[in-house]
């Protein structure tokens, strides 16, 4: 990437936005030029790309001229409103809002998970008719890692996950009803529930209310989806519960894996160990929502079922995961962001 290149950030005040800022300050597209966009409620706020700081603007007919990538990390609503302008204008897109996934031309991508597959086994790349590229859902990329390499131990004969949600998935606005509610409820007020239409302080649910702005059923269809798709039928199946808890930031994943042999724990371990994941060792503290704040990497603790002591070999493993989703997900889009740029000077993905 260049001095003279190009980047968009649209919904750059965001909760992704912002994550994104971040990500690419330290990556190979720190030296781009920026431009930061949004809705007419983040005009002209202040924000720092690296060691540049910029007015976050207005997004017209022309914001996209000489733009080489784009990403859009705001809600889908901005999202359907200013890509096909983007498109237009001979930008590689990158759409973190998920809102593109069912257009034509579009790919949900992971390239860290395609990287690791065998060769006979990995997706294509993106090519010149790619129209956008949908980052894989970071619960979605910590399953296909963590089973990819549990499978290399021994065959997986079955998986099964339950996922604890954060707020902030949702953005900002869920992030403060969760805090409103709990302090609502100490206060013995009413709750307020124009975001989740339900009761998420001190409570984990499976559903939110039917009012609600979200859907936590569409939330778990969008990672069997994307798993499905980096599984691409090399990977087993496996079941996915998705919950959401009162906390703020931060997936936990509670994954269970049977094996059809037996191993010990220090073999599932150095399984699972490698770039994207870091295995917490029962000598330290596991992994948390607070932990894994900041985090580039999977935090995983892993344990032999039925009280097994590490040394005798077990087929049936417990792995206690943790990543910063907000984190997580800047950085998945980063690397989709790289495989779309090795395509620019070949000429530009319509």
């Amino acid at each position: 990437m260049t001095d003279q290149s190009k980047i968009a950030i649209v919904g750059a005040g965001s909760l992704r936005g912002r994550e994104l800022n971040d990500a690419l300050a330290d990556s190979p597209f720190a030296e781009a030029d920026f431009l930061l966009m949004d809705d007419e409620s983040e005009l002209g706020t202040l924000e720092a790309v690296g060691d540049e700081v910029t007015f976050i603007q207005r997004i017209d007919a022309n914001s996209f001229n000489r733009v080489d990538i784009a990403f859009f990390a705001g809600d889908e609503q901005l999202t359907r409103k200013h890509w096909q302008s983007a498109s237009r204008s001979g930008a590689s897109i990158v759409d973190l809002s998920g809102a593109l996934e069912s257009e034509r031309g579009v790919l949900v991508r992971a390239p860290w998970v395609n990287e690791e597959a065998q060769p006979a086994a990995r997706q294509g790349s993106p090519g010149l008719e790619t129209r956008a590229v949908v980052p894989a859902h970071s619960v979605a990329v910590t399953l296909a890692l963590l089973l990819g390499r549990a499978g290399q131990t021994a065959s997986i004969r079955a998986a099964s996950a339950t996922v604890i949600e954060p707020a902030s998935e949702y953005g900002r606005a869920a992030m403060d009803e969760l805090h409103q509610q709990t302090v609502k409820l100490l206060s013995f007020q009413d709750l307020p529930r124009q975001v989740y239409d339900t009761q998420v302080a001190f409570n984990t649910t499976p559903a939110f209310g039917e009012s609600s702005r979200y859907s936590l059923a569409a939330s778990e269809s969008r990672i069997r989806r994307h798993f499905a798709v980096l599984a691409a039928g090399r990977l087993p199946e496996v079941g996915i519960q998705l919950l959401h808890a009162p906390v703020f930031h931060g997936y936990g994943i509670s994954l269970a894996v049977e094996l059809d042999q037996p191993i010990v724990l220090d073999q599932m371990e150095a399984a699972l160990a490698g770039e994207h994941v870091e295995i917490v060792t029962a000598d330290s503290d596991p992994p948390t929502n607070l932990s894994v704040a900041g985090q580039p990497n999977i935090l995983a603790r892993v344990r032999p079922q039925g009280g097994h002591n590490g040394e005798t070999p077990t087929t049936r493993f417990w792995i206690w995961a943790g990543l910063d989703n907000l984190r997580f997900a800047a950085l998945n889009a980063v690397a989709c962001a790289l495989e779309l740029n090795r395509l620019r000077p070949q000429g530009k993905v319509q």
